[in-house]
């Protein structure tokens, strides 16, 4: 997709500060933290969210979570906990239709729904 904001910031159309990246994913720094430590982690491949999700895609999703578990150690919060988020469409606060994955931590965070 020509217009996304993240396709073009993980095939550096947009520069960023990318923390991590590979071949398949791409993780910087939410431009507005929730928390000390809040990254995003986007698959280059566009899929607009969790709905648009396919079974193929599952090695996918899993890769996310476990590079979600490294940067969490090595951004020293694993031991204290951190929080991982997929939001889902607009009224779940979706805001870039491209499938994202948050790692929030960093401080004592306040309870979910």
């Amino acid at each position: 997709m020509t217009e996304c904001l993240f396709c073009k910031i993980a095939s550096k159309q947009i520069p960023a500060e990318l923390i991590y990246e590979d071949e398949d994913l791409a993780a910087f720094n939410d431009i507005a933290p929730k928390a000390p430590v809040h990254i995003l982690i986007v698959p280059k491949k566009h899929i607009e969210s969790v709905a648009g999700l396919e079974e193929k895609d599952a090695k996918l999703i899993g890769k996310m979570i476990l590079l979600a578990k490294k940067l969490a150690e090595e951004k020293q919060i694993a031991s204290s906990g951190y929080r991982l988020v997929f939001n889902t469409r607009k009224n779940s606060g979706q805001i870039v239709e491209h499938l994202h994955l948050h790692l929030i931590g960093g401080k004592l965070l306040g309870g979910m729904v």
